[in-house]
C-alpha cells in the first residue's frame, strides 16, 4: 500500500468512526436512558443503580437524560425475560438482577426465556463477596454451630441467591438450615430477622453487609458466619471460606459453579442485538463511571464498594460458566434444589 493509499484510508476510517460517534449521540440525546432494578426498592441491586443513574449520563454520547425502573417476579427470572423478549432492542434500557437468573438456563429452568449468552453485558459494579450470617437469637456462634443446630433462614423464591446458596451450604457442607421462603428480597429478610422471625441469611454480598446492614453488624444484631465467594475478605479474618470444605476436585468446581458465580455481585445487561457501536459506547460509558471522581464520593457517601468489571470480562465468565460439564452442572442443580 502507497503512503498516499494509507493516508486515504485513515482519514476514511476516522470520518467513519466520527459518523458512528455521531449518530450515537444523536440517537441518545432525544431519549431516556433507562435502568431497570430486577430487584424490590431499598435491596443492594436499587442502591448501587441509583448511585450509577446520577453519573453515568455524563459518560453516555448525547447526556441522556437517565431514570431508574423496578420490577420483580421469580427472583430475577421474569425481569430478564422481559429484557431478552420485549425490551426495546435499541440500547436504550439496561438491567441488572442477581447472577443467579443469568444461570438459570444452564440449570435447564424452562420458565427462563433467555440465553444469557446472547444478551448485550455492559458491566458489573462489584465483583461480590457472598456471606452467610446469623441473629444472636440463632444461637448459633461459628459455622461449625450450625452443622449440629437447626436454624431458620429466610429466602426469596426458589430461583434466588439467598434460597440457592443456603440450600447448597445445607446439601453440599451438611448445615442444618431450614428454610423459609417467600420473601421479597433481602431487605424483607432483614426486617424478619429483627422481628425475629428467622434468625440467618445465605447469599448476601459483603457489599450488603457494609452498607444496608451496617448498624445491625456494628451492635452485634447480625454476624458473618461464612464465607461464600471470591478472595477471603480482608474485613472477615477468622471467619472461614467455603472452599476449605471442599474434598476433591470435582467438590471444586461444584463450588465455583454455585459459589463462584456471585463474582457477577453487580452485573448491567442490555438486550441481544443492539448495535455494535451503542453497546461499545454503552460499554466505555459504563467503565468511564467506575473511575468518575464525582461517581466514587457518590458511592463512598452511599457506602457502596465498587470493584468493576468491563462488559466484556463479564461476557468470558458467563461463557465459562456455561461451559461447565454436564456432570458438574447436574450435581449443582441437586445441590440447589429444594427436594
Amino acid at each position: 500500500m502507497t503512503h498516499r493509499s494509507l493516508f486515504a484510508s485513515v482519514v476514511l476510517l476516522a470520518a467513519v468512526t466520527g459518523a458512528h460517534a455521531d449518530d450515537v449521540a444523536d440517537f441518545y440525546k432525544s431519549k431516556t436512558f433507562t435502568i431497570v432494578v430486577g430487584h424490590e426498592v431499598g435491596t443492594g441491586f436499587d442502591i448501587y443503580s441509583r448511585v450509577l443513574a446520577r453519573h453515568i449520563g455524563r459518560h453516555i454520547p448525547g447526556n441522556p437524560s437517565v431514570v431508574v425502573q423496578n420490577m420483580v417476579g421469580a427472583s430475577g427470572v421474569t425481569p430478564a425475560n422481559w429484557l431478552y423478549n420485549v425490551a426495546p432492542k435499541d440500547g436504550s434500557v439496561i438491567m441488572t438482577f442477581v447472577h443467579t437468573a443469568a444461570l438459570e438456563p444452564i440449570f435447564g429452568n424452562g420458565a427462563a426465556r433467555f440465553d444469557a449468552a446472547k444478551l448485550t453485558w455492559v458491566g458489573n459494579m462489584d465483583e461480590g463477596v457472598g456471606i452467610c450470617g446469623v441473629s444472636p437469637a440463632s444461637g448459633v456462634g461459628t459455622f461449625e454451630d450450625l452443622l449440629t443446630k437447626e436454624v431458620p433462614f429466610g429466602s426469596t423464591g426458589a430461583t434466588g441467591p439467598l434460597g440457592k446458596y443456603a440450600l447448597a451450604v445445607k446439601n453440599l457442607l451438611g448445615a442444618k438450615i431450614k428454610l423459609v421462603a417467600g420473601y421479597q428480597g433481602s431487605a424483607s429478610v432483614k426486617l424478619a430477622i429483627n422481628r425475629g422471625e428467622v434468625h440467618g441469611i445465605c447469599g448476601l454480598s459483603m457489599s450488603s453487609v457494609t452498607s444496608q446492614w451496617r448498624d445491625e453488624v456494628q451492635s452485634g444484631a447480625f454476624k458473618v458466619i461464612l464465607q461464600l465467594s471470591g478472595r477471603p475478605h480482608s474485613a472477615l479474618a477468622g471467619v472461614k471460606h467455603v472452599d476449605r470444605y471442599a474434598k476433591t476436585a470435582d467438590d471444586e468446581q461444584v463450588f465455583g459453579l454455585i459459589f463462584g458465580a456471585q463474582a457477577l455481585g453487580r452485573i448491567y445487561g442490555s438486550t441481544p442485538s443492539i448495535p455494535a457501536e451503542r453497546r461499545n459506547a454503552l460499554r466505555a460509558a459504563f467503565m468511564a463511571t467506575m473511575s468518575d471522581p464525582q461517581f466514587l464520593s457518590d458511592a463512598v457517601k452511599s457506602q457502596i464498594d465498587v470493584n468493576p468489571m468491563s462488559g466484556a470480562e463479564v461476557e468470558a465468565f458467563i461463557a465459562r460458566m456455561a461451559s461447565s460439564s454436564p456432570e458438574v452442572v447436574e450435581r449443582a442443580r441437586r445441590a440447589t434444589r429444594a427436594d
